[in-house]
């Protein structure tokens, strides 16, 4: 214990500002102190540790490979640390504190928002920030405790639990149905003779491919559309319309479905599954904030 002094944990406090804040200055006015003091602390604490734990230019501010590395193993530590103290001192929970998340923007709309107030009222202590975003990103850089995305994970530190393997179901309105027919098999849509609305894909930017899975049997399809959006909502409120046909989560549309305002296309051809995944950035001491988002997300996709 040589090593851990007063000044490494108010050094690693500021660090936990600075990525939070994504910004030195950012840091300075939450913890309320001079930036010049922020500096400081983050001076001696690259001393101590002797690697560098930020790079940063006049613009922007980031985590090197060490710091990285450092933030990952340190911040559960101390979300643990937190949590025994506020339990010796009594206190009434320790799901408490400020939970920020990376949210997949079509798990955020249709299956995450409409149920966070249950989640929020039974944790009166707990503030939660949520971000919508295209990809997942750098969360430890970006300050974040969790991330749940759609897709099968890539290579890295982080810790994956798949939380569903989520069915792809081809969908259509009543009112296109009965304006444009009902296509009988899914190379139908390659004729042209049906609209399909496309989603853009954000690591290619190109829309997805049409799959459509029996069983082993696969295909795969460049369907033809002439609207490609990149947000689940006006996806869905543009099929609810009657202009297209779309490809859609089953487990974000099964009420619209059960109301018939949706129908689905090709039911012997939806065998195809999609991951849900929560990204965190250890296994070790994770925070009671972390576990708790996890059990309510699990809870809700769990059918």
């Amino acid at each position: 214990m040589a090593g851990f002094t007063s000044q490494v944990l108010e050094g690693v406090g500021v660090m936990a500002a600075i990525v939070d804040a994504r910004s030195f200055g950012g840091a300075a006015e939450v913890l309320d102190v001079s930036p010049s003091g922020v500096s400081r602390a983050i001076a001696r604490l690259e001393a101590r540790l002797g690697v560098r734990l930020f790079e940063r230019t006049t613009r922007s501010v980031r985590l090197t490979d060490e710091g990285r590395r450092f933030y990952e193993e340190v911040m559960p530590l101390l979300g643990a640390l937190e949590e025994a103290t506020v339990g010796a001192r009594g206190g009434a929970s320790a799901i408490r504190g400020r939970l920020r998340v990376n949210v997949d923007p079509f798990f955020s709309r249709l299956i995450l928002g409409p149920a966070l107030g249950a989640f929020l009222d039974r944790h009166a202590d707990l503030e939660v920030e949520l971000r919508t975003k295209d990809e997942l990103g750098d969360i430890v850089a970006d300050g974040f405790d969790l991330a749940i995305r759609f897709g099968h994970p890539r290579a890295s530190s982080l810790v994956a639990r798949k939380l569903l393997d989520a069915r792809v179901v081809t969908v259509a309105a009543p009112s296109y149905v009965k304006r444009f027919g009902r296509p009988a098999h899914p190379r139908e849509l390659e004729s042209g003779d049906h609209r399909c609305i496309q989603f853009r894909d954000s690591l290619t930017g190109r829309p997805f491919p049409w799959e459509f899975h029996q069983g082993r049997k696969k295909l795969v399809m460049q369907t033809p559309g002439a609207l490609t959006v990149n947000d689940a909502g006006t996806l869905q409120s543009v099929c609810l319309a009657g202009y297209g046909i779309a490809q859609m989560f089953e487990l974000a549309e099964d009420r619209l479905l059960a109301d018939k305002r949706l129908v689905t296309l090709f039911a012997d051809w939806s065998d195809e599954r999609f991951p849900l995944y929560a990204y965190y950035p250890s296994r070790h001491h994770v925070p009671a904030k972390t576990r708790a988002m996890l059990e309510f997300v699990a809870g809700l996709v769990e059918r």
